[in-house]
């Protein structure tokens, strides 16, 4: 039979068929397509780098038979921490708590937690400890940290009262650890620095000052040290290069070693 002797009803069936069947053929191609391209593209896309984790804030396994150090502290301790490990390698088991310390009142809230570092029940010989740069700095209205210290609607995080009714609680609990205490004076504000004013520090370390003698606990001056080699401290701000803390490091392992059982 000749196409012009198909009846019209029977072609134009004919064509829908075929149509119909091209329509999804064509579906299936695109859908194969973005099957694959989303495969792809699942495989290509890059995988997120692993947060690195501050070497500072590494748990410690113990050595048995050496003593144990704790080291309290805000970020300029978590500076120094891993150099001081390393100074008393073979010496001590140096461990810090895994945070920043931050100001007397996060150490009210969670010294018990801190001085269960490295396993809960066990002694420490001795505990070198630091409040004060997060005390002394200005929080705005809202908490906004590191606020101007002129603005009115700005105050000190810890003012001075409270850090010394603060400190000494936290001192009085330290004692109660039978460790031997080192005391770390609070380190300068330079010039230049956002939220914090120069000068403060050195009233911050007089009550403690006041404090330690009471109860006779030496203090390690970190204060003078880095007033007397300005160059370890970063322009206008209150952290230190990183020669600067391998410096501090030095110091503080000179105070803690004549108290090493």
């Amino acid at each position: 039979m000749f196409l012009d002797e198909v009846p019209f009803h029977g072609l134009a069936k004919t064509q829908r068929n075929r149509k119909h069947m091209s329509m999804k053929a064509l579906l299936s191609v695109m859908l194969i397509s973005c099957l694959s391209i989303f495969a792809l593209s699942a495989q290509e896309k890059p995988k997120k780098p692993k947060k690195k984790v501050n070497p500072a804030m590494a748990p410690v396994d113990d050595i048995a038979g050496l003593p144990r150090v704790l080291l309290i502290g805000d970020s300029i301790s978590i500076g120094y921490t891993v150099e001081v490990r390393n100074l008393l390698k073979g010496k001590a088991n140096v461990h810090r708590p895994l945070t920043n310390c931050g100001p007397t009142i996060k150490g009210l809230e969670e010294l018990d937690k801190w001085l269960e570092t490295g396993g809960v029940g066990k002694k420490w010989d001795v505990i070198h400890f630091n409040w004060g740069l997060h005390d002394l700095k200005y929080m705005g209205p809202n908490g906004e940290n590191l606020a101007d210290p002129k603005a009115g609607t700005s105050k000190q995080q810890v003012p001075p009262k409270e850090y010394q009714k603060n400190l000494e609680q936290l001192t009085d609990r330290l004692q109660k650890t039978g460790a031997k205490l080192i005391w770390r004076n609070t380190t300068p504000v330079p010039e230049g620095c956002q939220g914090r004013v120069v000068g403060d520090s050195a009233k911050y370390n007089e009550i403690a000052a006041g404090i330690m003698k009471k109860r006779n606990i030496p203090t390690n001056d970190l204060f003078t040290f880095t007033n007397e080699n300005p160059g370890l401290i970063r322009e206008a701000n209150v952290h230190y290069t990183a020669e600067g803390s391998k410096a501090l490091a030095k110091d503080v392992v000179q105070s803690i070693t004549p108290h090493l059982p």
